[in-house]
């Protein structure tokens, strides 16, 4: 239930943020023509983009909008993506932060995904799972872009549009919802114009929820104030500032008994109530220069981003080594490692643009030139109490620190005696870039980039004077490539190339002489061909891709217990994305993908040792993903507005863990929402997701680390603008 507390703390920030005027939420198609305004953001362009429109760019791009996600109730990032194609949701660390995969590759299973906000690298670190109430557009774009973003994985990038100030006129909203699992939260948003040359804007939201699953129990709080000062009709500076504080219990989820799911409910906690939440809070700041420099479309880009995150908490996680779980042998008794958390991370980041247009004869180039610069800091400290071997028929003891996962008794609470992560990291980086995308001809496009990354990390000792025992240096040349050509006014079909490379942290085994080599980083090749359709009624792209990447981390078959940089895998497949406005109102949300992820080496799996054979498919990757949603507007003359939709999402069955035969089976969730505004500043709305209360299953890691999908629920809002 929402406690008195609670609920005061929401009612303030509801009282607070109420008492500013409201945003006009964002139309216009998702994807296509309607796209190529974003471009430009509050006055303000977008770094590694240039001025290139969307719909001309070599490489599938997908846009889902802030209607799309308010019409939808979608409040974080990981459902939001559930709305893309070829984005599989991945082991998300008990719940605390974001974790997916684009085209089959999800990157280092050790830290979240590598999201961009506003261009900076916005998963980095230990945030939390991202919050959507600040959230303009989310751009997914995918394959070969590696001449631009540079380290990173090769089926695409995440990059969130944040809802800034801007000098449009005063605006807001204020939003109250409330729904299943004592769910309450309030978002506002409030734009200000101060001057013709001054803007200042404020959004966040406040969350108060307990769960479907038992003990479970969220507070968050979450603001995005922002400001923007145009200095002339030339020169702009924006700055953001995002905060978050996140109290949830960390927990793995459910497990499988001998590889068969749900024999116990999806709501049974095996973790202790008693450890109570982990504490998440992230301070930052982003700030852009922007100078436009006359013709052609010639501006000056100049970028400053810091972030500060830390990660605080007890949880009790089941253990993963047979020689030490009870439930292999009784299928009854689940032993579980007691483990304590202090991380934290700082990241800062600079960066300077330049782009424009140059006319050499009958060409013309979209040129773009840049670098950034990266330090990353690490610092983790990580204690455990790990149960002793067990050999079946033993009696159980408090030492096993077990969990009976058909009836639980808690309150056993070891305390963790034995330091198991104690370090440092630094990485530096700095990065030059340089792209120049051709116009041939009026329908023939040609884009040639490249990019050079330096890359240093250290890793050392975290308490008392940095004594680096890695130090690591990576250089990396990636070029891309693409052509796009113009078969209609509305038709165009393109193709792309690109290399990336990602540096793996750690060192191989030590040889003879006790020296131990830094991993090769992961290197890779991607290619895409596409149809592109763009019209006002109808966008959508067809697209099919395929990459292979090298120097994956397995364990090493000659020294036990380390690693080596071995593996290599392939990803090939297609995809389809529709977006329509089609007569009478209808609007359409389609997509589909194909996508076949496999191993291509023979390895070891680097948590377990368990043997990989060419063609084993990766971890948490269907191969079928369907999504379709459809809405339609009603207009009720004096009485308002209405609208009504639907959706269906399907997931294919998929691997649970690796190089075993443990599958997470196939689901197919529906959902329908409605909403009704009587007048123009008044919006109520109701949605329902799981809508046939279908029991499923999102991602999972091992079979005793499974993340359970939400039962149905239904949600209620309102939203008053003005």
């Amino acid at each position: 239930m929402l406690n008195k507390s609670a609920f005061r703390s929401i009612l303030a920030a509801g009282v607070a943020l109420s008492v500013l005027p409201s945003t006009a939420w964002a139309q216009g198609p998702a994807t296509g023509e309607g796209a190529d305004e974003g471009i430009v953001v509050t006055g303000q362009r977008q770094q590694y983009r240039g001025d290139v429109p969307i719909k001309e760019i070599p490489q599938s791009i997908q846009t889902i909008d802030a209607e799309t996600l308010k019409n939808l109730n979608v409040t974080r990032l990981d459902d939001a993506l559930s709305l893309a194609s070829g984005v599989a949701k991945q082991n998300n660390f008990g719940g605390l932060w974001d974790a997916f995969a684009i085209r089959g590759f999800a990157g280092d299973e050790n830290f979240p995904s590598g999201f961009l906000v506003n261009g900076f690298n916005g998963g980095r670190g230990y945030g939390g799972p991202r919050d959507a109430s600040n959230i303009e557009r989310i751009e997914v774009l995918k394959g070969p872009n590696a001449a631009v973003f540079g380290r990173g994985e090769p089926g695409g990038t995440v990059n969130i549009i944040t809802k800034k100030a801007n000098l449009d006129g005063n605006f807001g909203s204020f939003t109250l919802s409330g729904g299943s699992f004592n769910n309450y939260r309030v978002e506002g948003d409030y734009n200000l114009v101060i001057s013709d040359k001054l803007a200042v804007r404020v959004n966040g939201a406040a969350q108060d929820s307990d769960s479907f699953r038992d003990y479970v129990h969220t507070t968050k709080y979450v603001a995005s104030p922002s400001v923007l000062l145009k200095l002339s009709d030339q020169t702009s500076i924006s700055y953001e500032m995002e905060f978050v504080d996140l109290k949830v219990p960390f927990e793995r989820g459910v497990v499988a008994v001998d590889g068969v799911l749900g024999l116990i409910p999806r709501s049974r906690f095996l973790d202790e109530p008693g450890n109570g939440p982990t504490h998440v809070n992230v301070l930052g700041h982003q700030v852009q220069f922007q100078q436009d420099l006359g013709g052609n479309g010639w501006t000056f880009l100049a970028g400053f981003g810091y972030r500060d995150t830390s990660f605080k908490g007890y949880s009790d996680d089941p253990e993963l080594a047979g020689s030490r779980q009870i439930l292999d042998n009784d299928g009854i008794h689940l032993a579980r490692q007691r483990r304590y958390r202090d991380f934290s991370t700082t990241n800062t980041v600079l960066r300077a643009e330049i782009s424009g247009r140059i006319e050499t004869g009958p060409f013309t180039h979209h040129v773009v030139l840049g670098g950034d610069w990266d330090r990353f800091n690490i610092d983790l400290y990580q204690t455990r109490y790990r149960p002793p071997a067990y050999t079946a028929g033993s009696t159980i003891t408090a030492a096993n620190n077990a969990i009976d996962i058909y009836d639980p008794v808690y309150g056993y609470l070891p305390e963790p005696n034995t330091t198991i992560t104690n370090s440092l990291e630094k990485q530096k980086s700095y990065g030059i870039y340089a792209q120049d995308q051709i116009d041939i001809t009026d329908k023939l496009k040609v884009r040639f980039g490249g990019r050079f990354d330096h890359f240093h990390q250290l890793i050392g000792n975290r308490e008392g004077a940095f004594a680096p025992t890695i130090d690591v240096l990576k250089k990396r040349f990636s070029p891309s490539a693409g052509v796009l050509y113009e078969i209609t006014g509305a038709l165009s079909i393109y193709g792309g190339y690109g290399t990336g490379f990602r540096p793996n942290s750690g060192q191989a085994a030590p040889d003879a002489d006790g020296y131990r080599a830094p991993f090769a980083p992961e290197t890779s090749k991607s290619y895409e061909v596409g149809l592109r359709y763009s019209s006002p009624m109808v966008n959508a792209t067809l697209a099919a891709f395929t990459m292979k990447k090298n120097n994956i981390l397995t364990s090493d078959p000659v020294n036990a217990g380390y690693s080596m940089a071995a593996g290599a895998a392939r990803s090939k497949g297609i995809e389809l994305d529709v977006n329509a406005k089609l007569p009478g109102d209808i609007n359409v949300m389609a997509s589909y993908a194909y996508t076949d992820a496999y191993w291509s080496s023979s390895s070891l799996d680097p948590n377990f040792a368990v043997q990989i054979t060419p063609g084993d498919p990766l971890i948490n990757i269907p191969k079928h993903q369907a999504n379709v949603i459809v809405s339609k507007d009603f207009d009720l003359g004096d009485a308002g507005k209405a609208t009504i939709g639907a959706g269906v999402n399907y997931v294919s069955k998929r691997l649970g863990e690796t190089a075993t035969s443990f599958y997470l089976p196939d689901y197919t969730l529906t959902r329908a929402f409605a909403s009704y505004e009587p007048v123009d500043n008044i919006r109520i709305g109701v949605d329902v997701t799981n809508l046939f209360n279908v029991i499923w299953y999102a991602s999972s890691y091992s079979q005793y680390w499974v993340a359970p999908g939400a039962p149905r629920t239904i949600t209620g809002r309102v939203t008053f603008s003005f």
